[in-house]
């Protein structure tokens, strides 16, 4: 990984809810050179694999976890020029329409906010160590990476292997 810029980045894995415009202050906070926060946050749907979701219980390993957001959050500000970068994501026992995870991503310009969020979203889905268990009618079942989430991690590689040529930027 190249040197890592003067990016602020914070994580919190946390069992309560977020307050968007909270967390969006505290990100911009004294920073005048941002010119865009791109904002993505995940509710908890009600339907997977075509079946009822009741809940969805989120399960990690502390430390681990956190590490890991803060890697992938690194990760984005090596490749794009970001002021910040906020990532939360809840854990436990969620029901449908729930937050369950904010993803903040600030820059001087959009497009480096844009892409870096939608970076840091597909990292998250695939690298990010949680244990999905979702509930339905019949009972529960674990829920394991899609293969569409796969992919849209794998493409960033080659994002990077074309304005590169190489792959020591994955």
């Amino acid at each position: 990984m190249s040197k890592l810029p003067s990016t602020r980045i914070s994580v919190a894995v946390q069992a309560a809810d977020f307050d968007l415009g909270a967390e969006h202050a505290a990100l911009c906070d004294g920073d005048r050179g941002i010119g865009a926060v791109v904002a993505f946050v995940g509710c908890v749907r009600d339907l997977n694999l075509a079946a009822d979701v009741v809940a969805l219980e989120l399960e990690h390993y502390p430390g681990m976890t956190e590490t890991a957001l803060i890697r992938i959050a690194e990760e984005a500000a090596v490749r794009w020029p970001l002021n910040g970068v906020r990532i939360v994501h809840r854990v436990g026992r969620l029901h449908p329409g729930e937050q369950i995870v904010l993803v903040l991503t600030a820059s001087a310009h959009r497009h480096a906010a844009y892409e870096a969020n939608t970076f840091v979203m597909d990292y998250l889905k695939t690298r990010a160590p949680f244990w999905k268990k979702e509930w339905t009618p019949d009972g529960p079942r674990w829920v394991d990476a899609r293969a569409s989430d796969v992919g849209a991690a794998a493409r960033w590689h080659q994002v990077v292997s074309q304005r590169y040529g190489n792959d020591e930027h994955d």
